[in-house]
């Protein structure tokens, strides 16, 4: 498969599923160039950034775990095909 780049967004909206959240996050590291974290304290939330590499089927599975949790919301964007360098 065609590895691409992209960002995944999540929102923890319940903080008792955080451990669970960043043992998917470990479990896909491989594909993770950069990660922020942002906790809104008053809001008892969190919000996680992450810029990824990997091809469709592998950021799909991830997505798709991180989605199952209870309490979290998670959005993606991927580029359509992997640029190819210019010469």
């Amino acid at each position: 498969m065609e590895e691409r780049i992209g960002f995944i967004g999540i929102v923890i909206e319940d903080l008792a599923q955080t451990a669970r959240v960043n043992q998917i996050i470990s479990q896909y590291q491989e594909m993770i160039t950069g990660r922020i974290g942002v906790p809104d304290h008053d809001r008892k939330m969190a919000v996680i950034g992450l810029l990824i590499r990997g091809d469709a089927q592998r950021v799909g599975a991830f997505t798709g775990k991180l989605g199952n949790v209870p309490g979290v919301q998670v959005k993606s964007a991927m580029t359509k095909s992997e640029r190819k360098e210019e010469k």
